[in-house]
């Protein structure tokens, strides 16, 4: 099929890497993904694979892990 553009915009936690599979699979068949994630994360970060475009928050990584 032909490849098409998609946008993602993933949680962090246990359904990124499941759909990072996926992600991962509709780039080699071609299409062009851009996945939208936190600067501050746990599982999410930049790959060659796909590109990553981050956006600025307020908390950091330390703050993440005292609330959970």
């Amino acid at each position: 099929s032909d490849g098409g553009k998609l946008l993602v915009v993933p949680m962090d936690g246990s359904h990124w890497l499941s759909m990072k599979q996926v992600v991962e699979k509709l780039t080699e068949r071609g299409h062009e993904v851009v996945v939208i994630i936190p600067e501050v994360s746990w599982q999410l970060g930049k790959t060659p694979t796909y590109t990553v475009k981050t956006y600025s928050v307020s908390y950091t990584l330390e703050h993440l892990d005292n609330i959970f």
